[in-house]
């Protein structure tokens, strides 16, 4: 396996991981001047890896610029006694060995209070065991199962974003009804393909739906023709793709191009608006998936119309993605947390991170006790290719499922005790 694939950490990526955590030991013997003084009234600093470089840039890049509002809009609001925040962006570049470096030198270097990011399964999971070591808080934006289990989890790992389980189920219950039960899995191999499956056959299982095959693909890949006559052979009624990114966008293109969309619906667990721009109208016409934001909320929703303002305001007129917002709330939710604790120590954090009740810009959220997983409601959108009424007007929503704790796996499921 290279392991340069954000696949599942491979040995080589745990190995690596064992000599950053002794290098880390290693810096705190260093004379790094550490002033605990200028510590409490210098910059609240926030590290921001994410991947700028590689397969999620587009949505990666957008992260960075909606963290960017949140950053502003609590400075502007006069910050935490007079301290104003600062956003440190660190390119991850889709690694997760890459990943655990840039966050250890963020905190051991750079000194962060905190740290919100990452767009990969495998990164998040690297980056979330060095701030477990570290005691410092993770407020991941980036889909995944395995961050909410027990094993891997600490009082100091929140995730803003929705995870597989939660995004497959929506988008499961309301596709299969409607579309058909047999099913084909086109799945990139790594975790986020592979937690996608599974939430949708637990899902599927419910509603007797078969899963008449698993075909996975590594991730990057951008020739699918070999997959396609296979998955036509087999006369699904519906298609997954569980890939992202560059690869959602290609397996889209080229299954649209062999004819699949004939007798077969595709659907997707996560169908991105930045993707779907990326593929064009035709392409992804009447493709049907899961998204945790949606601009055209603002129609409805106060709390998405104010942060689609902001956006535009400071982006000429753009409006955010789904993964953009994604920074925007993981950063709002860790300094709401420094204001209602009155400090920027972790721990007192994470204490009042954990009571939010919140509306950043999608409609009531809370994070679940056991697991810091973020509850929310799941929105499940058509693609368009008529009746636009400009270039972003790209989804219809033709559904979205309430936030409910009973759409999650359960604590005891994860782990943990309560």
């Amino acid at each position: 396996m290279n392991p340069q694939d954000p696949h599942n950490l491979t040995v080589a990526n745990r190995r690596q991981l064992l000599q950053l955590g002794a290098a880390g030991a290693a810096l705190g013997t260093t004379p790094f001047l550490f002033n605990i003084a200028s510590a409490q009234t210098g910059p609240i600093k926030i590290g921001f890896p994410v991947p700028l470089t590689g397969a999620f840039s587009a949505e990666a890049q957008d992260q960075v610029r909606a963290a960017e509002i949140a950053i502003k809009e609590f400075n502007d609001a006069g910050g935490f006694n007079g301290r104003k925040a600062e956003l440190l962006v660190r390119d991850d570049k889709l690694n997760p060995g890459e990943a655990a470096t840039r966050t250890l030198e963020l905190i051991e270097k750079d000194k962060v209070d905190f740290i919100v990011g990452s767009l990969s399964a495998a990164t998040q999971l690297s980056i979330n065991a060095v701030t477990r070591e570290r005691k410092v808080i993770f407020n991941s934006i980036s889909q995944s199962d395995a961050i909410n289990e027990a094993k891997d989890w600490s009082p100091y790992t929140f995730h803003e974003a929705l995870n597989p389980h939660m995004t497959a189920g929506a988008v499961a219950r309301y596709a299969f009804p409607k579309y058909g039960k047999r099913v084909v899995y086109l799945t990139a191999d790594y975790a986020y393909g592979h937690e996608m499956v599974r939430g949708f056959e637990r899902a599927g299982k419910a509603l007797g739906a078969t899963t008449l095959a698993d075909i996975r693909h590594p991730i990057g890949a951008s020739d699918y023709s070999s997959f396609l006559p296979r998955i036509q052979a087999l006369k699904p009624d519906v298609l997954v793709m569980c890939n992202f990114g560059r690869d959602l966008v290609n397996s889209v293109k080229q299954a649209t191009d062999f004819g699949l969309k004939e007798k077969t619906r595709i659907i997707a667990p996560v169908l991105l608006f930045t993707a779907r721009q990326a593929g064009g109208a035709d392409a992804f016409e009447g493709v049907v998936g899961g998204t945790s934001y949606y601009w055209g909320m603002e129609d409805s929703v106060p709390a998405a119309k104010a942060f689609n303002d902001k956006f535009r305001r400071a982006h000429g007129g753009a409006v955010p993605s789904d993964y953009g917002a994604l920074g925007y709330a993981g950063i709002r939710s860790v300094l709401q947390g420094v204001l209602n604790a009155k400090s920027t120590d972790s721990l007192k954090v994470s204490e009042a991170m954990a009571q939010l009740k919140y509306n950043w810009y999608k409609g009531d959220q809370y994070f679940r006790k056991c697991d810091h997983q973020s509850v929310q409601s799941v929105i499940i959108v058509e693609s368009k290719s008529k009746g636009m009424k400009d270039k972003n007007d790209v989804f219809s929503i033709v559904a979205t499922e309430a936030p409910g704790e009973a759409n999650l796996r359960s604590c005891a499921e994860l782990g943990h005790k309560a």
